[in-house]
Formats: structure tokens, sequence, C-alpha cells
């Protein structure tokens, strides 16, 4: 089964930011992938956090909900939206979650996963100063949802760092892991790859990267290098930078013969 990760610079004008996915996520379905991700803020990348407040809907309503599921019902397509802002419950200090819906090809909201990790981090060397937690509010529920392509196991960014999330994920029945992501160029060059590879190797599953690449509005880079990766580790597909699709074909039922031929999860003795 062909899927896609949408790889995007998305920026401060949402109507533009659509624009650009729809194009991609039409050209994911004439390349007849049955499913797609999108990266983390596809439809927003301010120039400052806190304005995606002014953006911020309710779950199921508002234009960046009915883009994505109209798009969906159009393509016949599952789409994995990435993350957009959804109104939190302290939205009047300019906090929002973000959100990552789930649509099937008929245009259907089948999931909705909140980020649990924000990104608040000091990187002393080169004096870099991240605070997601001012402008988001954490999500606390790890979310899985059955596709065709398997069961997904839903994350976001930062997320990625924290493997009991994923062994979590796993033992809801995940075989495949989306991670949608806006990663710096920074921690992306020092651990990217590393950290995707890991995780599916761990949790013999497939890994499904989409990223934002270059700078954007708030004078942050993102280091792009959407990939596909499978339950081995080997990287199936991949591009560096560039709005583009990356896809690649992947077997639903790969994942149990390895779990099964190669038991590693069967034999945890600390959960």
């Amino acid at each position: 089964m062909r899927v896609a990760a949408i790889q995007m610079n998305s920026g401060p004008e949402v109507t533009a930011n659509l624009d650009l996915a729809a194009s991609l996520l039409a050209e994911a379905a004439r390349d007849g992938c049955m499913l797609a991700v999108l990266p983390e803020n596809f439809a927003l990348m301010p120039e400052r956090a806190t304005d995606k407040a002014q953006y911020a809907e309710e779950p199921d309503k508002g234009p960046i909900q009915k883009f994505l599921a109209d798009t969906a019902r159009r393509h016949k397509l599952w789409v994995v939206a990435g993350s957009m802002p959804l109104v939190s419950p302290d939205i009047a200090a300019g906090r929002v979650y973000g959100a990552c819906p789930v649509y099937s090809p008929d245009g259907e909201a089948r999931a909705l996963y909140r980020k649990i990790h924000l990104f608040d981090v000091d990187l002393v060397d080169n004096q870099e100063s991240y605070r997601e937690s001012r402008s988001m509010y954490p999500g606390d529920e790890v979310v899985a949802v059955n596709t065709p392509c398997g069961r997904l196991g839903l994350s976001i960014c930062y997320d990625l760092r924290f493997p009991e999330m994923f062994r979590h994920l796993v033992d809801d029945g995940a075989t495949v892991f989306t991670v949608p992501a806006a990663f710096t160029v920074t921690t992306g060059k020092a651990h990217w790859h590393i950290l995707l590879r890991a995780r599916a190797i761990e949790n013999l599953a497939y890994v499904i990267a989409a990223g934002q690449y270059g700078q954007h509005p708030d004078q942050r880079s993102t280091f792009g290098h959407s990939l596909i990766c499978d339950p081995w580790g080997r990287v199936l597909a991949e591009r560096a930078d560039g709005d583009c699709i990356v896809t690649a074909d992947i077997d639903p039922e790969l994942p149990a013969r390895l779990r099964s031929e190669f038991p590693a999860l069967a034999n945890r003795k600390l959960k």
C-alpha cells in the first residue's frame, strides 16, 4: 500500500498554506497513495506563536477542518493532518492544543490526537531557546486508529524523544507511527534520523515522518528530511528539502510477521 509524507515550508497565511497542502495531497492521490501525512503546523507558521490562538478551532468545526474533510473525500485518501491549532481550556491566555485529526476517505474525522510533549528547551551552544508551553496546552491521551495501511500510532514532533509513548502505542496495537514535525535544523542534524530509525527498530513498526523545512517567519529554520522507514530501520524514501511528497510502498502484514520471527517485544521484562 502506497503512503506519503508531505513536506512543506508553511508561513503565516493560512489560505496559502492550505492551497499548497491541497496541491501536494492531490499529487499523492495521483501517485496512488492511500494515506498521506501532513507536517506539524501545516496550516500556520506565524511570526509569533501566540498568533495561533486567532485561528484555533473547536473539534469538527472551522475552515481548516472543513478543508481537510473535503480534501480527503475528494481524493478518497486517508489524511493524517500533521498539527493545527484547536481550542484548549487555556485559550483565553492564548494557549492552543497542537492537534492532529485523522480523516478517512469518506471525509469523516476518525481520530484526534493532541500533542502531549511540549518543546521547552534551551540549546546552549548556539543560543536557541524554545518555550512551546507559552502558546500551547498539552494533551494527555495516547491515540491510535485503524486504517487499511495498519493501525496508526499518532505523535507530533517532540513526542519522538519519549520512547515510552511509542511503547504505549505498540501495546495498543500500533504497527505504523506517524511523526509530523517541525524539527529545528540544530536538533535535526543531530538526532532526526537516529530517533526515527530507533523508534522503528525497537518497536518493529513503520515510521512516516513529515517535516517542515527552511526558514519561517519566526526566524526558526526547520530541518526537512521527510522520510519513510520500515520496521527493520531501513529508510525507504527521503527528501532533504522542497515542497514535495515522499512516497513508499508498505506491507501492512510485515510488522506482525517480524514481531513473530524476532520477538523482541514479547521478550520484554520491564513494562
